[in-house]
């Protein structure tokens, strides 16, 4: 299963704890996959939240296609996520109940489709953060000294 990543969001592992991922198809354009296919998707400050029972991701910018023409998509516009109905609503569930949200972690090509990985994370404290960043440290100086040698 080769897959093309397109983007990623990179603060989802710094702000989230990740604890449990899915793989979600995603409603496009013509044109928004052909920007997509020309790398110009962001997932910086993207999320996903739930409208009557349906999955949306909000802030998901896909730069207008370079040879569009008067018919170009919206850059911003809510796109809607492709998950079957059970996952939906377990989604739900654990989203109302538990005080989890759904956090956007990579947009990919997987046999020709787009899909959006989205995972069922927790808020990290600004304390959780900083130990991340000191262990992430120590392991590199490690890493760095055993190279040395």
């Amino acid at each position: 299963m080769a897959q093309k990543i397109i983007c990623t969001n990179k603060k989802a592992r710094f702000n989230f704890s990740l604890l449990e991922k899915f793989e979600a198809g995603i409603v496009l354009a013509g044109t928004e996959v052909k920007a997509l296919r020309e790398g110009r998707g962001n997932m910086n400050d993207c999320y996903a939240r739930i409208h009557d029972n349906e999955i949306f991701l909000e802030h998901f910018h896909i730069s207008p296609y370079s040879h569009g023409n008067i018919h170009n998509h919206e850059p911003m516009r809510p796109r809607k996520l492709l998950l079957h109905k059970y996952e939906i609503k377990r989604l739900i569930g654990k989203v109302t109940m538990k005080g989890l949200t759904l956090v956007p972690t990579k947009a990919y090509f997987s046999r020709g489709k787009v899909k959006v990985e989205i995972a069922l994370a927790q808020g990290k404290k600004l304390h959780d953060k900083r130990e991340d960043l000191k262990s992430k440290a120590v392991k590199r100086d490690a890493e760095r000294e055993f190279s040395e040698r």
